[in-house]
C-alpha cells in the first residue's frame, strides 16, 4: 500500500483506513497469530501466576477459618458421599473401609479439580470484564490463572490425601511416583475445558447457572463415589459396552489412574494400557482444541 496520498486526492478522500495505514496504526485488540499469542502469553507468565495465587489467597478471605476451607471443603464433601453411597447405600462393591474411604477421598478430589477448574473458567472472561476492557493482555491468561489456582489447591488436598492414604494402611511406594503424570495430563484436560467454556460463557451468561447441574451429573457418570464397572455390571445389569465407554469418560480416566498410583489393595490392582493413553489423548486433544478454540475469538472478549 503506497505510504502517501494520491496526488490531487484531499484528505476527505482517503479513508480511515488507508490513513492509519499511512500513520503505521493497527486494529486495537485484534488476534493476533498463533505463535505470537503462545509468545505473548509465555511473556505474562508472572502475571499469570500471580493472578492464580492472589485468587486463591482471597477465595476464603471473609471465613474465619480462611485457607483451612481448601481442605475442609472436599473432605465435608466425602464424609456426606461416605455416610449416603458407603453405608447408607452399600456402593462400595465389597471394599472395605480401609479401602473404600481413600478410594472415595481421591475420587472426591480429583473430580473437584476438573469441576472447579471448569466453573472457574467459564466465569473468568464474564467476572473479570472490567479488566479484559481496560488492559491489553492475552485473554486466555484469565482461564489459565484460574486452572492455576484450582491445581494449587488440589496440592493443599494432596497433603491430606497422603495422610487418609498412610492411615487406612496404603504406604508411599514407586507408584506414587505416578502422581506427577497424572496431574500434568489433567491440568492439560482442565486447562482445554476452562478455555473452551470461557469463550462459551463470556457469551452466554446462563451458562453460569446451568453448568452445577452439569457436572453433577457428570460427577454421578464417573464413578467418584463408587466402582463404576461393578455398580453398571453387577447392580444396574448394564451391557458392557457402557460401562466402557463411561469408564472412558476423562474424569474416570484420571480418578483411576490416581487411585492406581495411591493405593494398594483389591482395588484397582492394575490399570490397562489403554486407560494411560486415553489420559495423554484427552490431554492432548482437549487441551490443545481448547486453546485454539479460545484463541479464534481472542478479539470479541469483551465487546459481545
Amino acid at each position: 500500500m503506497s505510504q502517501t496520498t494520491r496526488v490531487g486526492a484531499s484528505p476527505q478522500d482517503e479513508s480511515l483506513a488507508d490513513l492509519a495505514a499511512r500513520h503505521g496504526l493497527s486494529v486495537s485488540g485484534a488476534r493476533p497469530p498463533l505463535p505470537e499469542y503462545v509468545r505473548q502469553l509465555w511473556g505474562r507468565r508472572h502475571f499469570i501466576v500471580a493472578f492464580s495465587q492472589a485468587k486463591l489467597t482471597a477465595q476464603y478471605s471473609k471465613a474465619r477459618l480462611g485457607q483451612v476451607w481448601q481442605v475442609l471443603t472436599p473432605l465435608l464433601n466425602a464424609f456426606v458421599y461416605y455416610l449416603i453411597f458407603g453405608k447408607i447405600i452399600g456402593a462400595k462393591g465389597g471394599m472395605s473401609d480401609e479401602d473404600y474411604v481413600p478410594f472415595l477421598v481421591t475420587g472426591v478430589f480429583v473430580f473437584a479439580f476438573t469441576q472447579s477448574s471448569i466453573m472457574s473458567g467459564t466465569k473468568s472472561i464474564a467476572n473479570n470484564l472490567g479488566l479484559v476492557r481496560a488492559l491489553h493482555f492475552p485473554r486466555a491468561s484469565l482461564p489459565i490463572a484460574f486452572c492455576l489456582q484450582q491445581l494449587q489447591q488440589l496440592l493443599y488436598s494432596m497433603i491430606v490425601l497422603v495422610i487418609v492414604m498412610v492411615g487406612f494402611g496404603h504406604y508411599p511406594d514407586a507408584t506414587w511416583l505416578l502422581v506427577i503424570p497424572v496431574l500434568l495430563a489433567q491440568l492439560a484436560f482442565n486447562t482445554g475445558m476452562a478455555l473452551a467454556f470461557a469463550r462459551w460463557g463470556s457469551s452466554m451468561p446462563d451458562l453460569v447457572q446451568i453448568m452445577p447441574f452439569v457436572l453433577r451429573t457428570a460427577m454421578y457418570f464417573s464413578g467418584v463415589m463408587f466402582p463404576l464397572r461393578h455398580m453398571l455390571e453387577e447392580r444396574a445389569n448394564a451391557p458392557g459396552w457402557v460401562a466402557d465407554v463411561l469408564a472412558a469418560n476423562p474424569a474416570a480416566v484420571y480418578m483411576d489412574l490416581m487411585r492406581y498410583a495411591l493405593m494398594d489393595g483389591p482395588y484397582p490392582n492394575t490399570v490397562p494400557g489403554e486407560t494411560w493413553l486415553l489420559a495423554l489423548g484427552w490431554a492432548v486433544v482437549i487441551g490443545i482444541g481448547g486453546f485454539i478454540y479460545f484463541w479464534k475469538a481472542e478479539d470479541r472478549y469483551g465487546r459481545d
